[in-house]
């Protein structure tokens, strides 16, 4: 017991080293453009610039000429937008980064885990179809749509699909619709997408939209950097500039900007592409299930009502890092109900929680999945860089 408890420790620890990494890469860079390009380099260009006058500055000593030498740094105009859009960048880069891995992943709520009652109910059972049986009667009380995938054969698949229900056997709750347990968080997520070491926390419902945020304003980050460095590496490189360490701070800042804008660039691409389908990581290499089969467009509501249901109804607080997702984690709508059953689109609370107390059956039309089309399609997954694979595979593995 000792034993586990230290290597959980010691695991606790470890999860935060990259974090520590992509946090000291932010702080270098910080002062290397801030420093060695806004404050050493532009000022190294201001004295060969016949315009400025500097020979002033040479009879004056050390700090007193560097104060006077930042005081004409401040009088160009490139250097003030260069250190304004900079900092209006790092901050939002910062935020969003602080947001997606201090957010806490969403959890079930109390009406999803079994009561005292149907727990004992559920432990006494000796045969696995008696317990799904019970499962599946606490179940009709609930939002809950999705069931457990099948390995059997398909001629058995329906019966199997009809009745497996969803249930954590470590959480002791009935999972809702998208909702997964993630090993490393030890808790089961609501609308779980990956567990990201790069955040050291699970992105799901909670923090989905913060994440696609750090990954847009890392991709901003770095292309302004990359953008305003550029001209200056070429002039160090033609010796229009001194050597000095200003020009190797310069020269890793431009490299690490482009390396890091080109993954970024890849996986919110891929992100993109998952909201305007309206799937999450693990649906998008295993389909959700349902009562009549897998179905991966089932959430699907059209581009529009995607990006709604992540950033929201308002659109002016899209790009900030506030939580405006909708609804709350525990259900959403299908594309083959009517709009007036969706209780995200039409705006109505069809599940009240109660603490405690006893709820109603709710409406049978959204106990049931419509049965219209026979026909459920399945999207093949599309071709992702090596990159992709690799880290959604190692990230499923950590995923019950």
């Amino acid at each position: 017991m000792a034993l586990s408890r230290a290597l959980r420790y010691c695991q606790r620890i470890f999860s935060w080293i990259p974090v520590v990494i992509i946090s000291s890469v932010v702080l270098w860079s910080y002062y290397a453009y801030v420093f060695e390009l806004c404050f050493v380099t532009l000022s190294n260009h201001l004295e060969r610039d016949p315009r400025w006058d500097t020979k002033g500055l040479e009879l004056r000593s050390g700090h007193i000429a560097f104060l006077l030498s930042l005081s004409q740094i401040f009088l160009l105009p490139s250097a003030v937008a260069y250190l304004l859009i900079f900092h209006v960048c790092f901050i939002m880069f910062c935020w969003t980064y602080w947001k997606a891995i201090f957010t806490p992943p969403s959890t079930p709520s109390k009406k999803f885990q079994l009561s005292y009652s149907d727990k004992e109910r559920y432990e006494m059972e000796e045969t696995p179809d008696a317990q799904k049986q019970i499962l599946a009667e606490i179940a009709k009380k609930l939002p809950i749509f999705t069931r457990a995938q099948s390995g059997g054969m398909p001629c058995m698949k329906l019966k199997y699909y009809q009745d497996a229900i969803r249930f954590c056997d470590r959480c002791q709750v009935i999972k809702p619709d998208r909702c997964h347990h993630c090993s490393v968080c030890e808790t089961c997520v609501l609308k779980m997408d990956h567990h990201c070491p790069w955040v050291n926390n699970c992105v799901g419902f909670s923090n989905y939209k913060f994440f696609l945020l750090f990954l847009f304003y890392s991709m901003l980050y770095c292309v302004f950097i990359a953008s305003t460095v550029f001209q200056y590496f070429i002039k160090f490189w033609v010796g229009d500039l001194p050597n000095g360490p200003a020009k190797f701070h310069i020269l890793f800042l431009l490299f690490v900007a482009l390396m890091f804008f080109v993954s970024l660039m890849f996986l919110f691409g891929y992100h993109c592409w998952l909201v305007a389908k309206n799937r999450s990581t693990l649906e998008a290499f295993s389909a959700p299930v349902f009562p009549n089969g897998p179905d991966r467009n089932a959430f699907n509501g059209g581009i529009s009502r995607n990006l709604q249901q992540v950033f929201g109804d308002d659109k002016k607080l899209w790009f900030v890092p506030v939580f405006t997702s909708q609804g709350d984690g525990h259900y959403f709508p299908l594309r083959t109900m009517r709009e007036s059953e969706n209780p995200l689109l039409a705006n109505e609370e069809k599940w009240v929680e109660d603490d405690g107390s006893d709820e109603e059956s709710p409406d049978e039309s959204l106990l049931h999945v419509s049965l219209e089309s026979n026909e459920l399609t399945a999207s093949r997954i599309p071709d992702c860089s090596c990159f992709l694979l690799f880290f959604l595979f190692v990230g499923k593995r950590q995923i019950k």
